[in-house]
C-alpha cells in the first residue's frame, strides 16, 4: 500500500483526507500490513489510481478490451491474421487516419 501511495505522489495525510480517514489509520494499514475496512477499499483505490484488486496485491488485469459495434468483429478478424499482415493493416489505418486529420 505504501508503494502505491508513494507512486501516486501522496503523503499519508493526503491519502487520509481524500478517503475521509485520519492519517493514523493510513499509517496503521501500511505499517501493520492489515487491510483497511471494506468500505474504505474503493475510495482508497480511486485516490491511488488503481483497482481494488491491485490495492489487495493482485496484478493488473491484462485483459484486452475489444471495441464494440461493427469494429469489434473486424478487430477480431485482424488479430487472427499472421503478424506481417496485421502490421500491414495497422500501417494502412495509421496512414488513413493521418490523412483524415489533415485540414482540407
Amino acid at each position: 500500500m505504501k508503494t502505491l501511495r508513494e507512486t501516486a505522489g501522496l503523503s499519508q495525510r493526503d491519502l487520509a483526507e481524500r478517503i475521509g480517514e485520519i492519517h493514523s489509520n493510513v499509517h496503521y494499514w501500511e505499517s501493520s500490513g492489515n487491510l483497511p475496512r471494506s468500505d474504505v477499499l474503493l475510495p482508497m483505490a480511486k485516490a491511488l489510481g488503481v483497482t481494488v484488486e491491485e490495492l489487495l496485491g493482485e496484478p493488473r488485469s491484462r485483459r484486452a478490451v475489444t471495441p464494440g459495434g461493427k469494429l469489434g468483429p473486424l478487430v477480431e478478424q485482424i488479430t487472427k491474421l499472421p503478424r506481417r499482415q496485421q502490421e500491414k493493416v495497422v500501417e494502412f489505418l495509421e496512414n488513413y487516419l493521418r490523412g483524415m486529420s489533415k485540414p482540407v
